[in-house]
């Protein structure tokens, strides 16, 4: 008889959930050297969750900082 594996147990990612003082430095110095920016970027890079990072960008456009390429219902493109 088989033995069925328990297949691959992926890890939890602990990711930020408040933009503190240190990820709003970050935030603010290393996009400006990224040339292309939407929210999967900033969750891998910065380690913060989706919605905080959709937050961001859209803080960041509003300040001009940003500038959106591509905007549909699901993905944002910013450079």
């Amino acid at each position: 008889k088989k033995k069925w594996s328990k297949g691959k147990v992926k890890d939890k990612a602990q990711h930020a959930v408040i933009m503190d003082k240190t990820i709003q430095e970050r935030l603010n110095k290393d996009v400006l050297t990224y040339r292309l920016i939407t929210t999967a970027v900033l969750v891998d890079r910065l380690k913060i969750n989706g919605s905080l990072a959709r937050q961001a960008l859209a803080d960041l456009e509003g300040q001009g900082v940003i500038k959106k390429v591509v905007g549909h219902s699901k993905l944002s493109i910013y450079s």
